[in-house]
């Protein structure tokens, strides 16, 4: 019972790691801060799949994430809770088809985020504009890169890793 907590807390450790590093690098090189956002890290949303520590871990990367980025308070709460809903959607979604697994992560953020873009950063554009930006950089990150990594690691040898 212990090690399988000690696991847990480690991959949950792990992918907030991983998902913080991503987003820096991603920060540093810009493709953060255009028109069409692509979060690398936001391509990991499909590990809750393959293990439920993911979901705490994405929350928790995406948390401090906001923080070391010096994102306004609205967006490391209602941002990290957009990555916790579509992390969750994931896991639940992980015995139904393959296809669906980056769709929680693509809408939570699609219907949260350009709320923050408005009220929070006061970017001029229209509501339904942002949406359709924060639509196309996640499904960009989420749809296909995460849909990458989800094959990548669907390799029977590669699963194995996840096994508790």
């Amino acid at each position: 019972m212990k090690n399988k907590k000690a696991l847990y807390i480690t991959q949950a450790s792990m992918v907030a790691a991983i998902y913080v590093v991503l987003t820096y690098i991603v920060n540093m090189t810009g493709l953060a801060s255009g028109v069409i956002q692509i979060r690398l890290s936001e391509a990991l949303c499909v590990l809750p799949a393959f293990m439920p520590a993911a979901v705490p871990g994405l929350f928790i990367g995406c948390l401090i994430s906001n923080l070391l980025c010096g994102a306004v308070i609205w967006d490391v709460i209602f941002g990290s809770l957009a990555t916790l809903i579509g992390a969750v959607g994931t896991y639940l979604l992980r015995r139904k088809s393959k296809w669906l697994l980056p769709l929680p992560a693509i809408l939570s953020n699609t219907v949260i985020i350009p709320i923050i873009l408005t009220y929070a950063y006061g970017v001029p554009e229209a509501i339904w504009f942002s949406a359709a930006t924060v639509f196309i950089g996640e499904f960009i990150s989420c749809g296909i890169l995460g849909m990458l990594l989800y094959h990548s690691l669907n390799n029977p040898h590669i699963r194995n890793i996840f096994k508790n």
